[in-house]
């Protein structure tokens, strides 16, 4: 067997849909555990639909997430161009395309859209398209033709007897070959459809897997009717399911589901989508979650694709971003965190220890602001936020406390964490109070807030001496 090769060819309409970047990772991941080669090639024949900046929207998904192609068209390769509107001008597949008229295994259709439609309303659902201009005679298509009439090439397709093929997810697969319309190869304006693109592509860059959504499998006897055509080798195909939003619904941007910028935007690493979205429909061998690329690469096995739709659970993603960010080095943590940090509170604060306060709490980056503004200004509450039966405080209790913690930081000569705990700790010994009795009132008098990350002396330390003692006195002025 070749070195392996397989493509992500996706059309430049917008932003990278889940499912889409899901199929890049997938081609990625069978190219990369046999040393193969992973091409991107942009396809952009329905120029209707494109997007500007989308190109550049596809390449900074694949960067930011490490599918590194090793040919296409931001990096050439010996198979270009990698463009198919590039392709197109070159007259690739107007050649192949009227090399397969002049073998019988296509033909000229000048039908118009009024006589298509006729036949779609005489037949009503069970519509199946009956081309007449398979009747006409090579001396009419020629005076058609020097006429200047518009054309398609349309494929032939045989209504007798049968049409198989082996997909390594749903395994083999047949089709009765009435069932399979004769479609548009090349249109009117010179393009080719996306479906006879594709397989010219894939043949002339040598693409070994071929990896899609499985809505391509109905299509799927037509492509190969056109390799067999040829007498070129079919690729192997891996066609995965949907990733779905619910149990009924396929997840779509044109229904408001995030993409992968929209997650990025939400504070979602790249890392851990990327993670996550892997397993929307694969299931590793081993008892484990959490993968890097180099282990994905190393532990995918395409006959662990699954053939049901995987619902995209966010609440999942947002646990697995949280483990990501707590797995950081902290040098590279910090420097993720900082400018949220910066955005939030004023210059005068720590950083990094607030980096450390929340460390262990945030799960998406968009968490950090409301979590910290309170070191700003401590957040408005009312005195019944001192009731809390863990601590056993009370509003009437929590003022007695909290003129303890007063005359206790006072004396508090070093201001760091471990100091402020220990000045606490041997007053709450000395009154007969557990810690969290002495704590969870200075919590609140310092953020205003019942829970606060880093708790009340991580956040004293970085409020500082002053400060702290100062919101120490407004709440004692206000019980």
């Amino acid at each position: 067997m070749g070195k392996i090769r397989t493509r992500f060819a996706p059309s430049p309409t917008g932003y990278m849909h889940i499912g889409n970047l899901r199929t890049a990772l997938y081609a990625y991941l069978i190219a990369k555990k046999d040393d193969g080669d992973f091409i991107l090639r942009i396809e952009d024949t329905d120029q209707g639909r494109l997007v500007e900046g989308a190109v550049d929207i596809i390449y900074n998904t694949l960067k930011q997430c490490g599918l590194q192609h090793d040919e296409g068209p931001d990096v050439g390769g010996n198979y270009g161009p990698y463009v198919q509107s590039e392709r197109m001008k070159a007259g690739i597949y107007h050649d192949y395309a009227h090399q397969l008229v002049e073998m019988g295994k296509a033909h000229y259709c000048f039908c118009k859209e009024e006589d298509i439609e006729a036949q779609r309303k005489a037949q009503g659902d069970s519509f199946y398209f009956v081309d007449p201009c398979k009747l006409l005679s090579k001396q009419e298509i020629d005076q058609k033709i020097a006429n200047g009439e518009p054309y398609v090439i349309r494929l032939n397709v045989e209504s007798e007897g049968t049409t198989s093929f082996t997909d390594e997810v749903y395994g083999t697969i047949t089709v009765e070959n009435k069932t399979l319309d004769e479609m548009v190869l090349l249109k009117s304006d010179g393009f080719p459809t996306y479906n006879f693109a594709n397989v010219i592509d894939d043949h002339l860059m040598d693409i070994t897997d071929v990896v899609r959504g499985n809505e391509y499998l109905s299509s799927t006897p037509k492509y190969n009717l056109i390799y067999e055509a040829f007498g070129w080798d079919i690729p192997r195909y891996i066609h995965c399911p949907p990733v779905m939003k619910d149990e009924h619904q396929k997840l779509s941007k044109r229904n408001g589901d995030a993409s992968f910028q929209d997650l990025l935007a939400k504070g979602y690493l790249p890392e851990a989508v990327l993670n996550y979205i892997a397993l929307l429909g694969w299931a590793p061998s081993e008892d484990r979650e959490i993968y890097s690329l180099v282990e994905l690469s190393k532990a995918f096995d395409v006959k662990r694709i699954g053939t049901t739709g995987a619902i995209f659970d966010i609440d999942k993603l947002t646990w697995m971003n949280g483990v990501y960010i707590r797995n950081m080095k902290m040098e590279d943590y910090y420097e993720l965190v900082k400018p949220y940090i910066e955005e939030t509170v004023g210059k005068d604060f720590n950083y990094k220890l607030i980096g450390n306060a929340i460390h262990d709490r945030i799960n998406t980056l968009s968490e950090i602001k409301d979590m910290i503004t309170f070191f700003n200004k401590a957040d408005e509450y009312e005195n019944d936020l001192f009731f809390n039966k863990k601590a056993k405080t009370d509003p009437q209790l929590a003022k007695t406390i909290l003129q303890e913690v007063e005359a206790a930081l006072k004396g508090c000569e070093i201001w760091d964490n471990e100091n402020i705990f220990n000045c606490l700790s041997s007053r709450a010994q000395e009154l007969g109070y557990k810690n969290i009795t002495m704590m969870y009132p200075m919590q609140v008098a310092l953020s205003g807030r019942s829970v606060a990350p880093g708790g009340a002396t991580a956040i004293a330390e970085i409020l500082g001496k002053e400060e702290s003692l100062t919101r120490i006195a407004n709440a004692l002025s206000k019980m």
